[in-house]
């Protein structure tokens, strides 16, 4: 499991800024069509809204990728 750490200062980062940051998609105009394919989810719950804000401790699977831990 890779593990991104928050830029210091930040407790947040969207979900859609994530998968751009992880190379899942390799453009943010993908990122819908990525999310809405079904093949990603947050802490084991499929989730399809770019705007998702993820926390310290959140887990995003992406179907065929290594998970993403939130540090």
């Amino acid at each position: 499991m890779r593990t991104i750490d928050l830029r210091p200062g930040e407790d947040s980062i969207r979900l859609g800024q994530l998968l751009k940051l992880v190379d899942a998609v390799p453009t943010g105009a993908q990122v819908k069509d990525v999310l809405l394919s079904g093949v990603v989810t947050v802490n084991g719950e499929p989730e399809e809204r770019r705007g998702r804000q993820l926390r310290s401790g959140d887990v995003v699977a992406i179907e065929g990728a290594e998970d993403v831990r939130i540090g």
